[in-house]
């Protein structure tokens, strides 16, 4: 591809970007950084861990951003009753017009290109792990039969951080399946004013189809090609190594609260998400600011806390702050 037409796809990718956030923004009251993080998730080909109390607008945006681009659109309400079948489909005896009995596939709310498990730590790990194993394999097999779930496809998973009883959180290697943690705040009083407005008036906004699903997989695919400099790829690597507390380059809140540090897979979530955010402001390079953006999202989930960090209610966040303001964009001679 030449510059010039490298330039006109950036250009493009930068104005479909904004148009989505705007035409989102029509819906969701505030939470940009929420939206733009989804948004870069979808992009980037991963899902999206979210977690806020109950009537923040979590499901309104999944449904938003499915109809800004014309995708199919599935929510799944989890309970400890839930069973994998509810979600993968079953094979049922049907009678032909023949009146012939044959086994035929009914398929399950999965086959969607947006998925909205809600509430994903009620289930039980056995459907828990189906759903992942959806997510990260991107097929499903239900008897003998293997199916490729259709591309894009795109789980945006919730929980109540406040009800944790009677619920079976996700394990650490199944969080690591989640490319973003994402944490929705409760809204500011403009906000508010702003929400009551829209919802209890007669008419009720509506957004529009931004891009098809063709465009967007064409925006992924282009957003892989972007390159990251040696420097910023190695800044990317020394603040995940920071994550673990056995390592030289370990923050004090590492070496003291932490248990086990991210995976290899948390870098590679901040390098494909660094992309988008370069493709979304514009540029077709990767600077260290996208890297520190794209950091926190992508390893507050991915850092496991020791008994003294959780008895103290150290954070994650706290952490990885702490990690990005001592990893210097340089490397050490």
């Amino acid at each position: 591809m030449s510059e010039a037409a490298v330039e006109k796809e950036v250009e493009a990718y930068k104005a479909d970007c904004t148009k989505m956030l705007d035409e989102v923004g029509k819906m969701i009251v505030g939470h940009r950084e929420i939206i733009q993080g989804v948004i870069i998730a979808m992009l980037s080909g991963g899902n999206v861990l979210l977690e806020g109390v109950p009537g923040l607008g979590k499901t309104m945006l999944v449904k938003t951003l499915s109809d800004t681009m014309g995708l199919k659109f599935s929510r799944i309400q989890f309970t400890p009753d839930l069973m994998p079948s509810d979600i993968l489909g079953t094979m049922i005896l049907a009678e032909s017009a023949d009146g012939a009995r044959e086994f035929r596939l009914e398929k399950g709310p999965i086959f969607s290109n947006i998925v909205l498990a809600d509430e994903i730590n009620r289930a039980t790990p056995k459907t828990q792990s189906a759903m992942l194993e959806s997510m990260q394999e991107r097929s499903v097999t239900i008897g003998k039969e293997t199916m490729k779930l259709e591309d894009p496809f795109f789980v945006l998973a919730t929980q109540n951080p406040l009800e944790m009883e009677g619920t079976y959180p996700l394990p650490e290697a199944q969080l690591d399946r989640f490319l973003f943690k994402l944490r929705v705040e409760f809204p500011n009083l403009e906000e508010l004013h702003t929400i009551m407005d829209r919802t209890t008036a007669r008419e009720q906004p509506t957004v529009s189809e931004v891009m098809g699903r063709e465009r967007l997989l064409q925006m992924k695919m282009f957003a892989r090609d972007v390159p990251v400099a040696r420097h910023v790829q190695d800044y990317a690597l020394r603040i995940l190594q920071g994550t673990h507390p056995d390592n030289a380059l370990a923050s004090p809140k590492t070496k003291r609260f932490v248990r086990f540090g991210s995976s290899p897979r948390g870098a590679q979530a901040i390098l494909v998400a660094s992309k988008v955010r370069a493709l979304m402001d514009g540029r077709f390079n990767v600077s260290a600011e996208d890297v520190r953006a794209s950091a926190l999202p992508a390893l507050r989930h991915r850092v496991i806390m020791n008994f003294e960090g959780e008895a103290e209610g150290v954070s994650t966040d706290e952490v990885i702050h702490e990690i990005i303001k001592n990893t210097s964009e340089k490397a050490k001679a």
